[in-house]
């Protein structure tokens, strides 16, 4: 067969064809090997032990916490998760108090102005993480409300600073976007730093413009109706950066909620997990943290782009 070479498109800010050929190649018994030690890949085959993972995961935090008497235990949280309604559930039912807890929302959509979103916007980060955690708790439970934090417009400049007054995370979650983000800091934002990988880790929160993958990533989730609407996602995003990640004490990223929807997550956690560490590549700074990215086995499976492994071939009969 003859060969076809070609480049990336040109609207991808990483676009080392060799690279993604290496990473692409990674077989999934090797997924999980890496020089650096405080850099944990750990897959978790089965779905629903994969999502109560980490539901128990930021519980048992805010209960370890309290048995140890902490006056603070500060979270940075993604993006609403349908799960955080189990989080909920199982504080009410533990009865766990969350007084000491202090959380930052990581990112808020935001308009062409770069005005954030207000909390009652169905489509906002703010609606529903109040609708499936916060006013899920107990309100003899719930953390203080002055202890719950938003990026706005508002308050975009000064929101790292605002993490690093409450004594910087205890635990920053998230996951990998398709476009290799962390939070709403993009790929295209790694172009002012060039290869300055500590300037990199130095630079905090600000309104972005979000990147085309993202657009088309975000249009396929519930919250805007799962119906690929690219036209329903707002154009910018107030968001924390790289250097609340840097600052936390432990950095957790979990993907693969979802195994039929996670599918796509496959390639880009290989490239961030195993390519080179560059600002092109936001999350890919999880190699130099003390971080740790769990997988489930949906996503670490083999990354195939072979025609033959996913197409069936239809026989047709030819009436006669």
């Amino acid at each position: 067969m003859e060969s076809f070479e070609y480049e990336p498109a040109a609207f991808l800010p990483f676009r080392d064809a060799e690279v993604c050929r290496r990473v692409r190649a990674i077989k999934r018994q090797d997924l999980c090997r890496h020089p650096n030690q405080n850099f944990r890949i750990r897959v978790i085959e089965d779905e629903t032990a994969f999502r109560f993972s980490y539901v128990m995961h930021i519980v048992a935090g805010i209960k370890r916490a309290l048995d140890e008497g902490r006056k603070k235990y500060v979270l940075i949280l993604p993006a609403p998760n349908p799960h955080y309604a189990f989080i909920a559930q199982m504080i009410n039912e533990l009865r766990i108090p969350c007084r000491h807890v202090h959380t930052f929302n990581m990112d808020e959509y935001a308009d062409q102005d770069g005005r954030t979103a207000p909390r009652d916007w169905k489509g906002g980060f703010q609606y529903w993480m109040y609708h499936d955690l916060f006013d899920r708790i107990a309100p003899e439970l719930r953390m203080p409300d002055e202890q719950i934090h938003f990026p706005t417009t508002e308050n975009v400049k000064d929101y790292s600073r605002m993490i690093e007054d409450a004594g910087e995370a205890d635990v920053c979650y998230c996951g990998i976007g398709w476009c290799g983000h962390i939070a709403f800091f993009e790929p295209h934002l790694g172009r002012e730093f060039g290869d300055d990988i500590e300037a990199y880790l130095k630079a905090g929160s600000r309104i972005v413009d979000l990147h085309p993958i993202t657009v088309c990533q975000n249009s396929l989730y519930a919250d805007a109706g799962s119906a690929g609407d690219w036209s329903w996602v707002p154009p910018k995003a107030a968001t924390i950066g790289p250097r609340d990640l840097a600052r936390a004490k432990l950095v957790s990223f979990w993907n693969g909620f979802g195994a039929g929807e996670s599918i796509w997550q496959r390639f880009i956690t290989r490239l961030a997990a195993h390519g080179p560490v560059t600002p092109l590549v936001p999350a890919s700074i999880l190699q130099v943290l003390n971080s740790e990215l769990i997988l489930s086995g949906a996503v670490a499976a083999d990354c195939s782009t072979e025609t033959s492994e996913r197409r069936v071939p239809i026989e047709i009969t030819p009436q006669t």
